[in-house]
């Protein structure tokens, strides 16, 4: 099992929960702000499957080639989304930490 956080540009943000849900993908959505994408953003939090992170990394990319090309505009060399795959076991220590300092 892996935890896919994917950061997109909130120009995305209905189009790839509205496909991705239809596509079966469960996902947790939440409104984000700050300098990482240096625009409005939304994250994404996907648990996946082992060897699903690349399919669902195509699967993003043709959503937002779509949304660009139903707006006219591509985004020549700007970032569309950026994701970061991590096994779900590496982040057990980490949650273990955390319900020790809950009383």
């Amino acid at each position: 099992m892996k935890l896919m956080i994917c950061v997109a540009h909130n120009r995305y943000a209905d189009e790839l929960e509205e496909r991705l849900k239809d596509k079966g993908y469960r996902m947790t959505e939440l409104a984000s702000s700050g300098g990482f994408l240096k625009k409005g953003n939304t994250t994404f939090l996907f648990g996946i499957k082992d060897n699903d992170a690349e399919a669902l990394r195509k699967e993003m990319q043709a959503i937002c080639l779509d949304v660009e090309k139903k707006k006219g505009k591509l985004k020549d060399g700007q970032s569309r989304y950026t994701s970061f795959v991590i096994n779900v076991k590496d982040a057990l220590p980490f949650l273990k930490n955390l319900n020790n300092g809950v009383t």
